[in-house]
């Protein structure tokens, strides 16, 4: 090869790198927004509600805002501090359990006190609106909402049958929030908190017997591998837990206003619904992978959840006493849910 060729070649190919960097310059989103989350990415939640929002957000952006995605903590940190980490902007969307972080957000509990949910997208509805009512600028005031939803009926997994209250004596079970320890606590179980990732291990070495999840994570822990016994309450929710996805408030309020819009445009009442709706969507499959597996599918019949009803109404009366002790009004929340839940259920 003459020394002209090779002159002319280096020349082309400096000339292509410089086109590519300035038209990936070009192109480049005007924001981008880390959005970090407790789950591996495969899980439900994250491929079916948190990517589908992301992927609208820069769709209707134009590009101008990217969302990258950081399943599993790898921005670093324990699930418990996600909701600090969007707080002091170590990540700029993060998703959570409101209980992760126990007392924080006591108007949440509501909705997680024992058989109060009806469905996922109706709790969900009532979630968002009672937090736009009395929580926006209290328990949340320090970031920007964008969603509060619940997942779908709780249930019990665990290695050894669990039918009656009194089955629950000395099992160590894993719950998820406050609010759930303390009912399986006043059941008979032996509560260790644990957030959800850490349960397949938990599981595994013995340092529980049982956990309770909905039946959408069950796939992604390997859940239905670990014990063989699932119970259910039938038409009832035994419990639900309440998830927190918000935004850094700076960030936000850095944002030009059309792309706060296209933040707007899909969050709020709708998005919390779609979430909690697509969640409980998700509980189908792995339940249907634990039956195929030959695992005992517990259904209790009616006699049988008002025991556990019954024995579950002193969690419920002891979150009301408290949240008036606090100066909350344990029961007006807990009517306003209520209304809320049944307005949405229609």
């Amino acid at each position: 090869m003459t020394q002209v060729r090779r002159t002319f070649l280096k020349s082309v190919a400096l000339a292509a790198i410089t086109t590519g960097a300035l038209a990936t310059s070009a192109f480049a989103a005007d924001v981008t927004l880390r959005l970090h989350q407790f789950l591996p990415a495969q899980a439900n939640v994250p491929k079916n509600i948190l990517d589908v929002w992301a992927d609208k957000i820069e769709a209707e952006s134009d590009g101008r805002i990217e969302i990258q995605r950081f399943p599993a903590m790898q921005l670093g940190g324990k699930p418990p501090e996600l909701f600090d980490q969007v707080v002091d902007g170590v990540a700029d969307i993060t998703w959570t359990v409101a209980g992760y972080t126990p007392g924080r957000f006591p108007r949440a509990e509501v909705f997680e006190l024992p058989f109060t949910m009806t469905n996922a997208e109706a709790v969900s509805k009532a979630y968002w609106e009672l937090a736009e009512e009395s929580m926006m600028d209290q328990d949340f005031k320090q970031v920007k909402v964008l969603g509060l939803w619940v997942h779908g009926p709780g249930l019990i997994h665990s290695k050894e049958p669990i039918t009656s209250v009194s089955d629950l004596n000395g099992v160590k079970l894993r719950a998820p929030t406050r609010v759930t320890n303390k009912m399986f606590s006043n059941l008979g179980a032996t509560p260790v908190g644990m957030p959800v990732p850490a349960v397949p291990e938990a599981l595994s070495k013995g340092v529980i017997d049982a956990t309770v999840i909905p039946w959408e994570v069950t796939g992604a822990l390997k859940v239905n591998e670990m014990v063989g016994n699932h119970t259910t309450f039938g038409d009832d929710t035994l419990y639900t837990t309440t998830f927190i996805f918000a935004m850094n408030k700076d960030r936000y309020n850095a944002l030009p206003d059309d792309l706060k819009a296209v933040i707007d445009a899909n969050s709020g009442l709708e998005f919390s619904g779609f979430a909690g709706k697509q969640m409980q969507m998700d509980d189908a499959g792995p339940a249907k992978a634990a039956m195929e597996r030959g695992n005992n599918i517990i259904t209790l019949n009616a006699d049988q959840v008002a025991e556990w009803k019954a024995a579950a109404e002193t969690t419920t009366a002891d979150w009301v006493a408290e949240m008036d002790e606090k100066g909350l009004d344990g029961t007006a929340l807990k009517a306003r849910a209520a209304e809320l839940i049944a307005k949405h259920s229609q």
